[in-house]
């Protein structure tokens, strides 16, 4: 605070104005800034810590500092730190004096000094696909700093970094490399340039085309299921005793693993797509087959429901009568079953008795002979393992001259 003075000593009117002026001053008090705006930086770089007193700026202010750093604080407005060491770490504030007039304490700002970092780079792949690319990241680590450019390097001994004619480049620090090579990554910031320690090396190859050529497979093979069966989507390879991994591309909304089969339990239409795969061998991650060519699987959510026909509907006692039992939307593998309706007319329903040898027929039509009573029949059919079944077809009904046949 200003030493006391009576009003005659030697300030005039004119000082004694500015001082009051400058008084009101006092209560504005200063901010602390970093340029660049990093909290955190590294050894090596530079960073300028600036007191700003808002209002002030016709003043002419002297400035303070506290710093556990500051052997020697400065008095101007800005302290710049040139190669900033972990020393350099800690609190800053600063006050500004005029006179006997001082602002307040600014708040502390931290500033971080640490180890200079090393980039991290990660690839997509390690093999560059027959007419594709691999995408490369570098990063630098902890995530929360910022400013960053990365500069690419493909080869030990190169000290060019990559351009436009070398790769394709991507924001958040990612490259499209279609060239093999030994490739490596650094982050820069600042004006000067700061550069992170170089990445790991990463060795892109190129894929070579295996001459197998993948076969998809459906086991068992029908092209369209049902809600609730089970298939199995198989990639087979052919020849020699090479060992595989898989890798299947799929238009479905349920990705298949990458195995060489698939069984899907309990299917439903998100399994229905376009299905192709293709190998690469353990031995060599670099070599690969081609892709196979897409089979489509279709699954309907509709359960099918078998329609029945019988041939005569009308008959003479003792005729033969043939049930005839078709899946809508046909398919293979089916067996079929054959019922006969027993009414149960205190339940105005009918249940329904396996006929005679009717259980799981390959054919999809049954003969029933001697009939000489009107009776009703259903069917239904059955395929896969666990036996996927279609609901019961309607009835339909033998007409004779005779009772209703409720045996």
């Amino acid at each position: 605070m200003c030493k006391s003075r009576r009003r005659d000593d030697s300030y005039s009117s004119t000082e004694w104005s500015e001082a009051f002026t400058l008084s009101g001053s006092i209560l504005n008090k200063p901010t602390v800034t970093l340029q660049p705006s990093w909290t955190q930086i590294y050894s090596g770089e530079t960073v300028t810590v600036r007191c700003e007193i808002q209002g002030g700026e016709g003043a002419q202010w002297t400035y303070e500092w506290r710093a556990a750093k500051l052997n020697t604080p400065p008095t101007s407005n800005e302290y710049r730190i040139i190669r900033a060491t972990e020393s350099d770490s800690g609190g800053y504030s600063c006050r500004g004096r005029r006179d006997y007039f001082f602002s307040e304490w600014s708040d502390i700002i931290t500033l971080t000094v640490s180890y200079k970092p090393k980039a991290k780079l990660r690839a997509d792949n390690t093999a560059v696909p027959v007419g594709g690319s691999v995408t490369l990241t570098c990063s630098v680590n902890p995530s929360s700093s910022s400013g960053w450019k990365y500069y690419w390097y493909r080869d030990e001994k190169s000290s060019e970094a990559l351009t436009t004619q070398d790769a394709v480049f991507h924001s958040n620090g990612q490259i499209s490399v279609s060239q093999e090579g030994l490739y490596r990554c650094r982050g820069g910031r600042g004006n000067p340039v700061y550069y992170t320690e170089d990445s790991q090396s990463v060795r892109i190859g190129k894929t070579v085309t295996a001459s197998n050529r993948p076969v998809v497979t459906l086991y068992p093979n029908w092209s369209e299921i049902y809600r609730g069966e089970t298939i199995t989507v198989r990639c087979e390879i052919h020849g020699g005793d090479t060992e595989w991994d898989y890798e299947w591309e799929t238009n479905s909304r349920i990705k298949a693993p990458n195995q060489n089969e698939y069984r899907i339990r309990s299917a439903s239409s998100s399994n229905s797509g376009n299905y192709r795969c293709k190998g690469r061998m353990k031995s060599s991650q670099h070599k690969t087959t081609e892709w196979s060519d897409s089979v489509t699987l279709t699954v309907s959510d509709n359960k099918p429901r078998p329609v029945l026909t019988v041939s005569p509907s009308w008959l003479s006692p003792g005729a033969s009568v043939t049930l005839n039992c078709e899946v809508e939307h046909p398919s293979a593998g089916w067996s079929f079953y054959w019922y006969k309706a027993v009414p149960d007319l205190s339940e105005k329903s009918s249940s329904y008795e396996l006929l005679p040898d009717g259980s799981g027929t390959a054919q999809d039509s049954y003969i029933i002979h001697g009939q000489t009573h009107t009776a009703g029949y259903v069917c239904r059919a059955g395929r896969g393992d666990p036996e996927y079944h279609t609901d019961h077809s309607q009835p339909k009904f033998v007409w004779s001259a005779g009772q209703f046949d409720s045996l």
